[in-house]
C-alpha cells in the first residue's frame, strides 16, 4: 500500500505542476490588459488636461485683449490714442499720476507654463495683442466664443490671435505688416 500511496502523490504533484503553468500564463495575460488599460488612461488624461489648457489659454487671452481695450479706451483726453508699449503698461498705465490697472499680473501662457507671450505690434510700435509660441496643433477646431470665431480650424496655436482694433474674418486677422506675424497668421 505505502507504493500505492507513493504513485498517488506523485501524480498530484504532477498536476499541480502543469496547473502552475497555466496559473503563470493566466497572470501574464493580466498584467497585460492592465498594462493596456493603464497606457490608455493616461493618454486620455494628457488629452484632457491639454483641453483644459487650451479653455484655460482662452481665457487668459480674453483678458489681454480686454486689458488692451480697456487701455486704449483710458486714453487721457487731450492725448491722442495709444497702445501700451509694454505688458507692464497694462499692470501700472504711465499715462497717469495715480496707479491705473487693467490686468492685476502678466499670465503665464497656460499651454507653455512661461509668462513668454508672443506679442503683436501696431505700425507704431505698441502692443495690440498676444498669442501662444507653444507648439503643436490645438485639440479644439471648432466651437470657439463668438469674439474668436477666426480661430476655426487654425493648424497651430500661433493661429489664435488675441488682438483688440484690427479686422478679423474667417481667414484671420488683418495684423500690421510684420513678416513673422503675417506667417503666424498663414497657421
Amino acid at each position: 500500500m505505502a507504493i500505492n500511496n507513493f504513485r498517488f502523490d506523485r501524480r498530484a504533484a504532477n498536476r499541480s505542476r502543469n496547473c502552475s503553468g497555466f496559473s503563470y500564463i493566466g497572470l501574464l495575460v493580466i498584467i497585460a490588459v492592465l498594462a493596456v488599460v493603464a497606457a490608455g488612461t493616461v493618454q486620455t488624461g494628457a488629452v484632457v488636461q491639454r483641453r483644459d489648457a487650451e479653455d484655460e489659454e482662452i481665457a487668459v487671452g480674453l483678458e489681454f485683449k480686454t486689458a488692451v481695450r480697456s487701455y486704449f479706451e483710458a486714453t487721457p483726453s487731450g492725448m491722442p490714442s495709444s497702445a501700451p508699449r509694454s505688458l507692464q503698461d497694462l499692470l501700472r498705465d504711465p499715462r497717469f499720476p495715480n496707479p491705473k490697472r487693467y490686468l492685476r499680473k502678466i499670465y503665464n501662457d497656460p499651454l507653455t507654463g512661461k509668462p513668454d507671450w508672443g506679442l503683436i505690434h501696431s505700425p507704431e510700435g505698441g502692443i495690440l495683442g498676444v498669442y501662444s509660441k507653444a507648439q503643436g496643433v490645438p485639440i479644439r477646431q471648432d466651437n470657439f466664443p463668438d469674439e474668436l470665431f477666426f480661430f476655426k480650424n487654425k493648424k497651430t496655436y500661433r493661429g489664435w490671435v488675441f488682438v483688440y482694433g484690427v479686422v478679423c474674418t474667417e481667414a484671420g486677422c488683418d495684423l500690421p505688416n510684420h513678416e513673422e506675424q503675417q506667417e503666424m497668421q498663414q497657421q
